[in-house]
């Protein structure tokens, strides 16, 4: 079974057309013109936020003495090691 739509009729009045299409393009005004803004936010959002990061990262760049003694971070566990015996063809 196919799934279709009734195709929409067209209004042959010159007049109704014209003001779809201004209706149309209004829309799509309004939608550029909101996601414009949006961007802005976000830009003006993610620069303030990376300023008060760095401005904070800033003051307190003092950093502490040195521990003595600080083992690094290991990851432990077990390794095998795998030989390849014959070769692969690519």
């Amino acid at each position: 079974m196919r799934f279709s739509l009734p195709m929409p009729r067209r209004s042959r009045h010159p007049l109704v057309r014209a003001l779809s299409l201004l209706l149309g393009l209004a829309v799509v005004g309004i939608l550029m013109v909101f996601g414009l803004v949006v961007a802005g936010v976000l830009l003006i959002g993610g620069t303030l936020v990376f300023a008060l990061r760095h401005w904070s990262r800033k003051r307190g760049s003092v950093s502490p003495a040195p521990r003595r003694g600080h083992q690094p971070e290991v990851i432990e566990g077990e390794y095998v090691v795998l030989h390849r015996t014959h070769h692969v063809a690519r």
